[in-house]
């Protein structure tokens, strides 16, 4: 016991506190039922077992796992874990012929069994499965009140809390037999090892009936029985990923007994629960088996084997909860089915399609490479699946430094086909191939694939905390570099943070523009998300399309949701359509004030270093500012650590050391200075801290030192986004420097994220016995009693303590005025109140006034709802996305990819043709339907882009596509390439063929120019067969009719489209902005350098 500490101990007390419920539970568990039946006894016979069960399915609000259905169908409810008795106590109906008395104490009941089961939860969720001392005297006083309610004696209790628990206890020892079960345990050890797992069962479950022999020694026999039971499942097993449990005689369930009983008799012994966690994941209970394995490595956190299967069922879970395992583009196929698959949605033939692998094999060796792994790991004509064969293949082309190369060797390795799997190198290898060109080597017109699928798969590492520690800013970070490098899919997962807010700032309208992105370029999933975004904004129509087109791209979520989306559906409809239109408002800003107020608070991190310029502050400081000399101070620091940094690629131990001080010191006075340059900076300064907290650790010199205490700070700052994890990091910190309040204000800040506020609470009181004065912890203690119930005249208090020691321009004291404010509203208001509130207010605005620029405009979530409580003034409203929005349309990113793209294209094109040396080979591929021309638009309908399917062939007969031309075409190789903008301002590539080639020149500078409007006859909306991306396809010009010239745009803003502009680029002389705004994004945002040249 004496190398697990605490916090961890602590955890361990309470989970067998909750343990010992079950005794009382199932008491209560044969009083219901009972009572629900007519007086009949629980028996724990396995027949009344299966007739419960028979019973208990029919209601729908009981949710049994495979193990709990066996377990209560076996009958004995003495071997019954607390999920099992909660959801029985919770969720079976009861009967309509109970009487007052027997309801109202059943609601009791239930009231104590909710309190329970939440504090269980809570448990759960803590993954370092540690609890500090405040927590846990909360939790223990809880949860001992709730079970002294049903029947516990405090006293039995109390004796859960002393460590002699966690000792073998003193019992009787035959020496004879633990001789002899010794003996028995090596020779069912060996058998294992031979795979002869029935013969190594038998010899286990001899060792463990021997009488005479300790809990510990069982333990380990139990565990042991466990992995051969599992073992001998898997060689048996002739059902691929079954992970249904067929009855008590399933050697899954028997492990998972056998695993348990091992973790009773020893409940600090970490193979007791890895066991556990082991049996889980062959069940697919991932949840269940992160929590084993969590609390094994609690217990033992040098285990590697813990680590990686730690790694495996957090990566398993993710690709389950992102329904990886339900889209239809993760099924696997053999090499033939997918070029059959690109025949069929492209008019790809196979035999193309092979000539033109071969052919990049000619001029790209490294790609044949490649192309011959993907055979071995999908299968093609004369070639099985290998997946060794194929990690072969990669590796050679990973050593000629190909993305695609690294990328799909990296797969393998993480998921242990063909190589051994090892996440680690895993990661590295993902860390290598994003690295690489963004441009093919050879291909230079095209993206180089691995690239940023290498930096979408670390995105999700960082997300799920794989191998890394959890940094959701990290994450957001690598899934915008591989949008912005050509993966479309990574808008999905980037977009849902967005939505919920995590790691960035809460903003529905990017998470829509991003869904959009990835659902205009095929991803289903995003077709889903967008879908429920439409219907939570009551888009209803366009929302039911984005569903029926999940639908359609095979989306088993959503074709399984059908009618649950449909009648959520009918029921809004029917409440729109019945409600006035002032209801309707009343129930926006109701779900608004809901949203606004359960946004996700942030990291303070980011890789933008021109927030803070050191002169602006220098010059504020001169006149007298307290908080601008402080950011001076902070980031002279943090430009001295800089410049070490920059001095050369590799650090002495020496320019380390100092590197470490000077950062810290940067942190200790205000780490919000500290902004890198880019996300290479970043992980570059992770791996020096790293190494000198590595040096401390090992080098008795400089244990317990400054620079000891300088690292700690450093790395606690760095990955203060992995919550639970730091906060077992800085119980050790707190322990080695008790006078550090910097350790106590990390703790309190990670408490608050993780709403601990009780836990922030004492931290922040932790922290002021060093440092009464210290301004931060003085606000967090403020935030920290308002957050918690009933402590509103402490939090008052407390706000107050802070303004009488801050500078009066500190960042935080407009805020504390309204939180202050917030702090007195409630329902109904006194007159008093609510002239204090709006006196609160008004002094808040009076802060901003003193305010540095860096902290301007003045954001606080507190101050918007004062507004919208007094003044009426309605919230942002993060429901409603304004159609036609001129501004929020300029940033969409499906509109920056599209306008790039073409720019990029266009620009590379006219550098083809200046070069001699270089030939441009047109290719495109015969469109699978024909576009039918009409002589006369009488009749047709008119439709718009966002009405046609962007991940579907589909010539849309009968209709008119009316647009203008927002970006114009320099060349006609293999087509007259241009952007078109719609009625609602959404835009998309177009490709004109079948024009007469006398006329290219003419129609590209005199008829298809930009401010132009057309009418397209019959559209037909194309998936690019290579690219996989949606555009407007044309292979009769005819079937444009261009309109008069007096409907053109005259001198239209190359921006926004504004027309009649001014401003004209200073150097092509050609373009026209109406603002210095437009131009500047035009400039940096799509890149007009790339057509300034050709213009």
């Amino acid at each position: 016991m004496a190398h697990i500490s605490s916090e961890v101990r602590n955890y361990f007390k309470l989970e067998l506190l909750i343990a010992s419920s079950c005794i009382s539970l199932r008491q209560l568990f044969k009083n219901r039922y009972s009572l629900f039946n007519n007086g009949q006894v629980w028996d724990n016979s396995s027949t009344c077992g299966n007739n419960y069960l028979k019973v208990i399915t029919k209601y729908k609000n009981l949710s049994l796992t495979g193990t709990q259905k066996t377990a209560v169908s076996n009958g004995n409810s003495d071997e019954w874990d607390v999920t099992t008795f909660m959801n029985l106590l919770l969720y079976i109906d009861r009967p309509k012929t109970l009487n007052t008395t027997e309801i109202q104490q059943l609601d009791e009941e239930d009231k104590l069994l909710k309190q329970l089961k939440d504090i269980r939860n809570k448990l759960v969720h803590h993954s370092t499965k540690s609890v500090d001392d405040v927590e846990f005297n909360q939790l223990w006083t809880d949860l001992s009140a709730i079970l002294v309610t049903f029947g516990s004696t405090e006293s039995e209790l109390d004796k859960l809390k002393d460590d002699s628990i966690f000792e073998s206890p003193k019992q009787p020892i035959n020496e004879q037999n633990v001789k002899e079960a010794s003996h028995l345990n090596s020779l069912g050890t060996k058998a294992h090892k031979d795979r002869k797992y029935l013969e190594a069962i038998t010899l286990f479950m001899k060792a463990i009936v021997l009488a005479g022999v300790s809990n510990h020694n069982r333990a380990i026999f139990y565990s042991n029985l466990a992995a051969s039971r599992l073992s001998l499942y898997e060689q048996e097993t002739t059902i691929f990923m079954n992970f249904e449990i067929n009855g008590s005689t399933d050697e899954r369930y028997r492990a998972l007994k056998d695993a348990k009983q091992a973790r009773n008799l020893w409940p600090t012994w970490w193979r007791g629960h890895f066991r556990v966690g082991k049996v889980y994941a062959a069940l697919n209970e991932y949840e269940k088996a992160i929590n084993s394995f969590e609390r094994a490595f609690a217990l033992d956190p040098m285990k590697k084997e813990i680590q990686e299967a730690l790694d495996d069922s957090r990566q398993i879970l993710s690709q389950q909860s992102r329904h990886e395992h339900l889209d239809p583009e993760w099924s696997p196929k053999t090499i033939p089915e997918y070029l059959n698959d690109l025949k069929q949605k492209f008019g790809v033939e196979p035999e193309e399609a092979r000539i033109g692998h071969s052919l990049a094999g000619l001029i790209y060796p490294s790609g044949a490479d490649v192309i011959e792994g993907l055979k071995y790991v999908h299968g093609d004509i004369g070639i099985k699946q290998d997946y060794a064969q194929a990690a072969k293949y990669f590796a050679k082309a990973a050593r000629q430094s190909n993305a695609e190369g690294i990328c799909n060797l990296a797969l393998l390795t993480d998921r242990g086909l063909g190589v051994k799997k090892d996440h680690n190198l895993a990661f590295k290898l993902y860390e290598q191939a994003a690295t690489q060109p963004l441009q093919h080597p050879v291909l230079k017109n095209e993206r180089n694939f691995g690239v940023a699928e290498a930096e979408h798969t670390l995105g999700l590492k960082y997300a799920d905390g794989i191998t890394v520690h959890k940094n959701l800013l990290i994450a957001a970070h690598y899934f915008q570099r591989a949008i912005d490098h050509g993966l479309p899919d990574s808008a999905n997962n980037l977009g849902l943070m967005y939505h919920d807010g995590l790691g960035v700032d809460k903003d529905l309208a990017k998470a829509e523009q991003l869904f959009q992105l990835a659902a205009k370029n095929g991803n289903s999933g995003s077709m889903l998300s967008l879908a429920k975004v439409l219907l939570d904004r009551n888009d209803l129509q366009m929302s039911k399309i984005w569903f029926d087109r999940a639908c359609d791209a095979g989306n088993i979520q959503a074709q399984s949701n059908r009618s649950t989306f449909e009648k959520i559906l009918e029921e809004k409809q029917k409440f729109i359509g019945s409600s006035s239109p002032n209801i309707l408002k009343v129930m926006d800003e109701i779900t608004n004030i809901i949203d606004f107020m359960n946004v996700n608070p942030t990291s303070c991190e980011s890789f933008d270093q021109t927030i803070y310029d050191y002169n602006i502050l220098n010059d504020y400081a001169n006149r007298g500012s307290k908080t601008a000399r402080k950011l001076c101070n902070a980031l002279e620091h943090f430009q001295q650590a800089f410049k070490i940094l920059m001095e050369s690629d590799s650090l002495t131990e020496e320019q380390e050391n100092t590197f470490v001080h000077e950062l810290s010191q940067c942190y200790r006075i205000e780490q919000i200075v500290a902004q890198y340059s880019g996300m290479e900076i970043r992980q570059k300064i992770v791996k020096i801290v790293e190494g000198v907290l590595y040096r401390c650790k090992t080098q008795s010199i400089h244990i317990n030192s400054q620079l000891d205490e300088d690292a700690r700070n450093c790395y606690a700052t760095l990955h203060l986004d992995s919550y639970e994890l730091i906060l077992k990091f800085l119980d050790l910190c707190k322990q080695n420097y008790p006078k550090s309040a910097r350790f106590f204000e990390l703790s309190a800040s990670a408490n608050g994220f993780l709403k601990r506020f009780e836990a922030a609470l004492y931290e922040t009181n932790q922290g002021l016995e060093i440092d009464p004065n210290n301004d931060e912890l003085l606000y967090f203690k403020a935030v920290a009693l308002r957050l918690m119930d009933h402590h509103r005249n402490e939090a008052i208090e407390a706000y107050q303590k802070f303004l009488e020691v801050a500078p009066n321009d500190h960042r935080y004291i407009p805020e504390s005025f309204y939180e202050m404010a917030t702090c007195y509203l409630k329902h109904n208001m006194s007159l008093d109140e609510e002239n204090i509130i709006k006196n609160l207010y008004r002094q808040g605005e009076e802060a901003e006034k003193l305010q540095l620029p860096c902290f301007l405009p003045y954001k606080s979530t507190s101050k918007t709802l004062l507004k919208f409580r007094l003044y009426n003034e309605s919230l942002p409203n993060t429901k409603t996305i304004p159609d036609n929005n001129p501004k929020l349309r300029l940033t969409d990113p499906h509109r920056v990819e599209v306008i790039t793209h073409h720019r990029e294209w266009e620009s590379q094109l006219s550098k083809a043709k200046s070069n001699e040396n270089t030939f441009i080979i047109p290719k495109t591929h015969q469109p699978s339907v024909k576009q039918p021309t009409v002589k006369s638009l009488i009749g047709l309908k008119p439709i718009t882009l966002r009405e046609m399917n962007p991940a579907k062939n589909h010539v849309y007969n009968g209709y008119v596509l009316s647009v203008t031309i927002i970006e114009k075409a320099y060349s006609s190789i293999p087509s007259i390439q241009i952007i078109i903008e719609d009625e609602n301002l959404d835009c998309q590539r177009m490709y004109i063929y079948g024009f007469p080639e006398e006329q290219s020149e003419y129609l590209i500078n005199k008829v298809y120019t930009n401010g132009r409007k057309m009418l397209i006859i019959n559209p037909y909306l194309r998936i690019g067969a290579k690219d996989r991306k949606p555009s407007i396809r044309v292979d009769d010009f005819l079937s444009i009719t261009m309109l008069n010239e007096s409907e053109r745009i005259i001198n239209m803003c190359r921006c926004c489209g504004k027309a009649n502009s001014s401003h004209v680029c200073s150097q092509c002389k050609q373009a026209y902005y109406c603002s210095k705004e437009c131009q500047i994004m035009d400039w940096k945002l799509y890149k007009h350098k790339l057509i300034c040249q050709i213009e």
